[in-house]
């Protein structure tokens, strides 16, 4: 397995970008219906994974991982797409915000979003509800592999949230999906440079090859003209 990058490469990339890279190599990695909290926000950091299941007899907790997570990671919870009872809320968000968590991503929900709002700390989820996990879930496992909006998510991998929603990055394509990213950056914004300076807007894709950039297995534009 290739050695993680450095969080930092990424940074400033968007999702979409990141998105088309993975497209590009035919692996899945949008986690569909998974929205950011607050307009504005952006996340990037390497997962701490957490898995709840429907709670049993006795009862499990919901669990007090956030004090084995590192700085800079992102918690990870998979909750099954439950949106009936909640597994983060404000004092989840105060601790991780203050320990420098880098964000919260839930294949669920979360509640007391008025803290997250308040404080700037970036959450992922299917929405928000007021109902407590308590009682309902229980955490079964911390750092196995997960799966968010049928994404597979393993600790160390890497997480890249903005506006338009979540992306989940494999640390052994990382140097791949970033030097996509960026060609695909470079090339959209020619296009859009093109265009704005008076070329139509078909011959400006057409000289970056835009319809294709994000095609498995395509060759590079200038190999197309060969």
């Amino acid at each position: 397995m290739s050695a993680p990058l450095p969080t930092a490469e990424f940074a400033g990339l968007p999702t979409a970008a990141l998105s088309d890279a993975m497209d590009r190599l035919a692996l899945p990695a949008a986690c569909q219906g998974v929205r950011p909290l607050a307009p504005g926000q952006r996340l990037l950091g390497r997962a701490f994974t957490v898995r709840y299941v429907a709670t049993g007899r006795p009862p499990g907790t919901v669990g007090d991982f956030v004090d084995d997570v590192p700085p800079g990671d992102v918690v990870v919870i998979d909750n099954g797409g439950r949106e009936d009872c909640t597994v983060w809320g404000d004092i989840l968000t105060a601790v991780a915000s203050q320990r420098g968590i880098a964000g919260t991503v839930i294949d669920g929900v979360c509640r007391d979003v008025h803290r997250a709002r308040d404080i700037g700390y970036p959450v992922y989820s299917r929405g928000w509800f007021m109902r407590t996990g308590k009682d309902r879930v229980t955490v079964s496992d911390v750092g196995t592999p997960v799966s968010v909006a049928g994404i597979r998510v393993r600790a160390g991998d890497l997480l890249v949230g903005d506006d338009d929603g979540v992306v989940v990055v494999p640390v052994e394509v990382e140097q791949e999906v970033l030097a996509i990213a960026r060609e695909i950056e470079d090339r959209e914004g020619a296009i859009l440079a093109a265009a704005l300076a008076g070329s139509s807007l078909r011959d400006a894709r057409a000289a970056q090859g835009y319809h294709q950039l994000q095609r498995a297995g395509r060759p590079h534009p200038d190999e197309e003209e060969r």
